[in-house]
């Protein structure tokens, strides 16, 4: 029988948040047992005095607190924060994408296998190490000449500037905006289609790639990021909105030139 090999990773630092002493000590000697270095904390005000002064790689944030929910401390998170994957009893479908719509890397609903919670804190830690990757080796590769200059086929919206040719993304300050493929495709079908309410199943529809078998699963990730990504940008705070019970709005126009 093959055996998974143990990741010895003591130096990803994961913070665990649950006012539930039993699961918090489960999922810490879980995880500590395939090698992550684990800290818990009852409530979110614990948690906020431990990243005063430490630093970590992700945080498991349960919901369900008393005093102080696990929604309203994801709120007041900042940009530069580790990635964060939310605990809930309460798993509808209404619930997990407001959750990753506030900002959450992923959402499991409790109680979750330790085994799964495994794999979803090894896939988001991989994905943000590409993401890092991915926008260190666009600053090095693309020139700023050419970044400049861009590839000839641009839209721009706001201030941005998505270029479509280079698959590039930069803010109305210049900066570049790392964005992964799925991110990529899913701001061009805004983009594309600016000013009117898209329902889920037309971005499925306009963004998925050739390997999208299981796509849809992700797309409220992707979202979620694609979101987040362009508020942390520079005048990226309402370019896509949520439409109560439709969709989801591109809400600036979009031109094909940079004067509008």
């Amino acid at each position: 029988m093959y055996l998974e090999p143990l990741t010895m990773d003591l130096q990803t630092r994961i913070l665990i948040v649950d006012d539930d002493e039993g699961i918090r000590t489960l999922i810490g000697d879980y995880l500590s047992k395939h090698g992550y270095d684990t800290v818990t904390a009852a409530d979110p005000i614990a948690m906020r005095e431990l990243m005063a002064g430490e630093s970590f790689d992700l945080i498991v944030l349960d919901v369900m607190m008393p005093r102080e929910d696990g929604l309203t401390a994801l709120r007041q998170l900042g940009s530069d924060a580790p990635p964060v994957i939310m605990l809930s009893a309460v798993g509808s479908d209404v619930d997990r994408i407001v959750g990753l719509e506030m900002g959450a890397d992923d959402y499991l609903a409790k109680p979750c296998n330790p085994r799964e919670l495994l794999a979803r804190i090894r896939t988001v830690l991989r994905r943000r190490a590409s993401d890092e990757q991915r926008e260190a080796e666009a600053r090095g590769a693309v020139s700023e000449a050419v970044r400049d200059e861009g590839s000839g086929n641009c839209l721009y919206f706001a201030g941005w500037r998505m270029d479509i040719g280079l698959r590039l993304l930069t803010d109305p300050a210049g900066q570049l905006i790392s964005l992964s493929d799925g991110e990529f495709r899913l701001l061009r079908a805004f983009a594309e289609h600016p000013r009117r309410v898209l329902t889920r199943d037309q971005l499925l529809d306009w963004s998925r790639g050739e390997d999208s078998e299981h796509y849809d699963r992700a797309i409220d990730v992707q979202l979620s990021r694609l979101r987040r990504k362009l508020s942390d940008g520079e005048g990226g705070g309402d370019i896509i909105r949520t439409v109560r019970n439709e969709g989801y709005l591109f809400v600036p126009s979009v031109s094909e030139t940079s004067g509008g």
